[in-house]
């Protein structure tokens, strides 16, 4: 038996839904309405992914209207789920949708009749920590009753034509082009939320609904009740004249998690940060083999685990962070990203030990050098090699950006790199995690992390960070790969104040290497424009630019004056054209 204290920490730290439903034909002999719950039996599944409700109505008019209400609502939440957990709910549900939406619009097409079409409205509600995201196409909808008001929350896609009935302009399976309504809501303790197919809401008016929302006693109810209260809601319906399936969802929300700093803070705060460790001590089951690295942030040691004569390396925070939970909760979601991404592109990081009392990460040991000493051993690589890695690169952060994370500090120090120039990402404490901020948005002072020589501008100046922001830290490095040097010269990068005065002057890699093809520097400026709509959509489309000209570039560039295509070219002319002056002058003198 659990304490009262751990339940209404469990009540205060989880998300508790109450729901019940009820669908039925009505006067019709087929029921084209279709709904669905998940509650997720997986603690993991229900912290990162959620609760899911949905309604689907098949449009009446064709006879597979049915499989596309049951298919939508059943293959939604099946999908759903199958995303990976990093990803915010929005990306999830709207990858899951525009996929569905295709595979209903494509069996429409390769039906005979076109009035067969498997078409359906469509209304999810997404229950994830403190919110609900909400997701409507169609004229089913969703309302939510709070505080004695009962407000619809959705618009319905339908259009009025004079003499005739309402017909639809928005739903699943109608265009190759589908069109979601996407909102978020806070929830709150007691809030109820309603889900009606047309059947219901154009037979009742919203006062006799609310009237029976505001019945439920919310404290005592149950799914039972939910379920009898949504029966006698469509039997209503039903005696008020409907002649359309009757489907009614009802969901109550119980408790509303509760997750602030304070809590987190004292989680963190009951792990110990070890002390400065020297070859041969031990912690936990390992044994200190050799210091790798000890810093103002972190210390980091090569260690042995005799139970499995492997070898790891530990990451411990400097005990100069014990009392900075803005550092703690970045290392935390470090850890949390090393578990979920196993890839051997980025570095693993193992589960904590069970029971240690102690703060630190078990990583994957990964073979060779920093990508900083292969750039102080090779001072002027051969291009294709150069290529090579800055495409390993690229293949790396792309495992992060398909789990719907965004680095944020990529530089040389953070990648490894194997005499096979295959590279692996060992670093990832400024990670940002869409998904794990829906439920407990990252602690932040407002200031950007990582260095500023490879910080994109709009994280720089305006903290807002996302996968082109990562484009241009790798464009900045496969610049420096190829002449050691960087882009943009960063006024002073101690000072955030005078690294944001920056005038984001792009240097010419012609400067430093008179031997790369000129297309090359076309691509990599691009890369590296300041604005994020100038630069590549797409990383590969960089890496393509990278290994052939681009016509586009090239053309483009044939309008720019020589002075800003090819600084060094304009200056050697200039000085050529100089010179010649100056010799005809003197050879005119001595005439």
């Amino acid at each position: 038996m659990k304490s009262n204290e751990s339940r209404k920490k469990q009540h205060k730290t989880e998300l508790e839904l109450c729901f019940g439903g009820y669908s039925d034909p009505g006067r019709r002999q087929v029921n084209q309405d279709a709904f669905a719950v998940k509650k997720p039996a997986l603690a993991s599944e229900k912290k990162y992914k959620g609760f899911t409700a949905c309604i689907a109505d098949g449009v009446s008019c064709s006879s597979n209207a049915q499989q596309a209400s049951q298919t939508s609502v059943t293959q939604f939440i099946a999908d759903y789920y199958s995303t990976p957990q990093s990803w915010s709910v929005q990306k999830s549900a709207g990858k899951v949708l525009n996929s569905l939406n295709s595979w209903l619009f494509q069996q429409s097409r390769a039906s005979d009749l076109r009035h067969n079409g498997l078409i359906t409205t469509f209304s999810a509600v997404i229950f994830k920590a403190a919110n609900a995201y909400l997701f409507h196409a169609g004229d089913t909808r969703i309302y939510r009753y709070r505080s004695g008001s009962l407000t619809q929350l959705t618009r319905d896609h339908s259009r009025t034509q004079y003499g005739k009935k309402d017909f639809l302009i928005r739903a699943l399976g109608m265009d190759c082009h589908l069109d979601v309504d996407v909102q978020t809501v806070k929830l709150q303790v007691d809030d109820i939320f309603l889900l009606t197919s047309d059947g219901i809401h154009d037979t009742l008016t919203e006062r006799f609904l609310q009237e029976r929302i505001a019945s439920v006693n919310n404290n005592s109810s149950s799914s039972a009740s939910f379920e009898q209260l949504a029966e006698n809601i469509s039997l209503q319906a039903l005696n008020n004249g409907s002649k359309d399936n009757l489907s009614c969802l009802i969901i109550a929300v119980k408790h509303v998690p509760l997750e602030d700093a304070v809590e987190l803070y004292q989680s963190l705060k009951q792990l110990t940060i070890p002390p400065a460790l020297h070859s041969g001590n031990k912690i936990d089951r390992f044994i200190i083999e050799k210091v790798l690295h000890q810093g103002a942030r972190s210390h980091i040691y090569l260690a042995s685990d005799p139970s499995d004569k492997k070898h790891y390396v530990l990451k411990m925070p400097s005990l100069n962070f014990a009392d900075d939970l803005i550092y703690l909760d970045g290392f935390s979601r470090e850890q949390w990203a090393g578990i979920k991404l196993k890839d051997p592109r980025v570095m693993n990081i193992l589960p904590r030990i069970d029971n240690s009392p102690f703060l630190y990460h078990i990583c994957q040991f990964v073979p060779g050098i920093t990508l900083r000493q292969w750039i102080y051993d090779n001072p002027k690589p051969a291009l294709q090699e150069t290529r090579e890695i800055i495409r390993n690169i690229v293949s790396a952060v792309r495992v992060m950006q398909r789990a719907g994370l965004v680095h944020r500090d990529l530089k040389p120090e953070n990648i490894m790199i194997a005499p096979d120039n295959t590279v692996t990402l060992i670093d990832f404490g400024t990670v940002k995690i869409d998904g794990l901020d829906e439920i407990s948005p990252a602690l932040s002072d407002n200031l950007p992390l990582g260095d500023l020589n490879y910080m994109a501008p709009e994280y720089l100046l305006q903290g807002r960070a996302d996968s082109q922001s990562d484009l241009f830290s790798v464009a900045v490095i496969a610049y420096e790969l190829l002449c050691t040097e960087l882009p943009y010269k960063i006024v002073n990068t101690q000072s955030l104040q005078q690294a944001k005065k920056s005038h984001w002057k792009y240097q010419s890699i012609s400067r430093f290497r008179e031997d790369l093809p000129v297309w090359l520097d076309y691509a990599l400026h691009k890369a590296l424009q300041p604005e994020t709509s100038r630069r590549y959509q797409a990383m590969t489309e960089f890496i393509d630019d990278l290994y052939r000209p681009n016509p586009e570039l090239l053309k483009a560039r044939e309008n720019v004056p020589l002075i800003e295509r090819d600084p060094v070219r304009f200056w050697q002319l200039l000085s050529a054209a100089l010179l010649l002056t100056a010799f005809t002058e003197f050879i005119l003198l001595l005439t």
